[in-house]
This record gives structure tokens, sequence and C-alpha cells, in this order.
């Protein structure tokens, strides 16, 4: 495959990961609680696929005085912004699961319960 190819479908694949980032770090914020393990392995495999997608690059002999241009430029920077979401990802992750775990529900007092908790002991 050629270079100007494999950088395409690197940076197709970057895009991809980037954007379930983006969909998980939404997911963190609102629900305070953990993906499902579909999400989880859904970012494994796209994981893979880029850890794969690099090593073809790398394994590309590249011509003396060539960095791959600009598309491999909006990869590295497109890499960071996934590395830089993921760490926000992470401390996210950290927090919910360091919080207690909200009720569903609040709990529902009975009447007696409630005019106990209000009512003045009588002193006799």
């Amino acid at each position: 495959m050629s270079l100007p190819a494999l950088l395409e479908r690197h940076l197709a694949l970057c895009d991809e990961l980037y954007q379930h980032t983006v969909e998980e770090n939404r997911f963190l914020s609102r629900e305070l609680r953990a993906p499902d393990e579909a999400a989880r392995e859904r970012k494994r495999v796209l994981a893979a696929r880029l850890d794969a997608s690099l090593a073809e690059i790398r394994a590309l002999p590249l011509p003396p005085g060539t960095h791959g241009g600009t598309m491999l430029e909006k990869a590295r920077e497109r890499t960071l912004q996934i590395l830089h979401l993921d760490r926000q990802n992470e401390q996210l992750l950290l927090r919910c699961s360091l919080a207690p775990a909200r009720p569903d529900s609040p709990a529902t007092a009975s009447p007696a319960t409630a005019r106990k908790a209000y009512t003045q002991p009588t002193r006799d």
C-alpha cells in the first residue's frame, strides 16, 4: 500500500477513535459511571487497529528528508487530542469509582417515621 493511502486510512482511524473517546467523555460526565462492556471492547478493538496501523506506517521506507507531510501531521495532532481526552476520561473514571453510588430513588419515609423525627421527647 502506498504511503498516502496508508496515511489516509490511518487518519480516518484516528478520527474514529477520537469520536469514540468524545462519546466516552460525554457518557462519563453525564452518567457518572463506567461505560458498559461493549463500549470498552469497541475501544480496545480501535486501539489495536491503531497500533497495527502505526506498525504499517513505521514499516514503510521513507525517502530521505520525507516526514509524511500534512496528513501525518494531522494524524499526530489527532493522536495528541485522543491522548489528552483519554486522560480526562481516566480522571472521570477514577472519580466515578471513588464516589459512593447514588441511590436510584430517595428512601421513602412513612408518616410515622417523619412524626417521630419531628416530635420532642417528653420529660417527666
